[in-house]
């Protein structure tokens, strides 16, 4: 048997080696908004039946996270999907309305290992697993990553005008994205809400689901805020599932 003082340093020592979770930053005030929008949908997951509502490639994938010091919708695995073309994998929608313009910011944190495709994936216009427009935020661009993609009975296509070389995600660090759609106008920022990091002009598919994820990788998203100029239309996916509650 261990002498009491030593247990109670192992004790100690047990505690203090244990990682102190991630939080969310502070929610600011968003960033400009255009004349004639207001705010239509506001998720900050407080509370396990916040899942309510969103559907996914592979529900089992996505799950409520609360790690003591932040809740969150967690991407906790690979999903069991097989894409309609090469695109995505993990891939959850808010599957209770579409948007056609808007304004969205979010809270995303990236739990994968450092590579050149590290990644997370904002959806938009979503039609169906085959017609989608989606931004790749990853920390090396090219051909297939860090750029505005268009799914159309295709593999993936690039259609970005601009694009940075990549961003840093970093470990333990949340960074809040924006991604603005407006008449074929599409911007994504990265934690700098002015400049963005990547541009495109699209007009091929109108309003639809607007979601979030990763080509093959995990991570956290919180805080999700959604301006737009009229209220989003109610409409449910007739693809994907929802997400089982906690």
């Amino acid at each position: 048997m261990l002498p009491r003082a030593l247990t109670v340093l192992c004790g100690l020592v047990f505690v203090a080696s244990v990682p102190k979770a991630a939080e969310p930053p502070p929610l600011p005030p968003p960033g400009p908004v255009p004349s004639g929008y207001s705010l239509v949908y506001e998720q900050h997951f407080d509370a396990p039946a916040s899942l309510s509502g969103f559907v996914a490639s592979d529900p089992k994938a996505w799950q409520f996270s609360a790690d003591g010091s932040s809740f969150a919708l967690e991407l906790a695995r690979q999903s069991q999907y097989t894409p309609a073309v090469r695109s995505p994998f993990n891939i959850t929608l808010i599957g209770d309305r579409i948007f056609g313009d808007f304004v969205l910011e979010a809270d995303l944190i990236q739990t994968g290992k450092e590579y050149g495709h590290r990644d997370m994936c904002l959806f938009f216009g979503f039609q169906d697993p085959a017609h989608f427009y989606y931004a790749h935020i990853a920390t090396q661009t090219d051909d297939h990553a860090h750029n505005i993609f268009i799914v159309r009975e295709a593999p993936r296509t690039k259609i970005s005008k601009t694009t940075t070389s990549g961003v840093n995600w970093g470990l333990g660090i949340w960074h809040r994205v924006r991604l603005e759609r407006q008449a074929g106008s599409i911007r994504v920022y990265f934690d700098d809400l002015k400049q963005p990091i990547m541009t495109a002009e699209d007009t091929s598919f109108g309003s639809g689901w607007v979601g979030f994820g990763s080509f093959d990788d995990t991570g956290k998203v919180d805080n999700i805020r959604i301006w737009a100029p009229a209220p989003p239309q109610p409409k449910v996916p007739a693809f994907f599932s929802p997400l089982p509650l906690p």
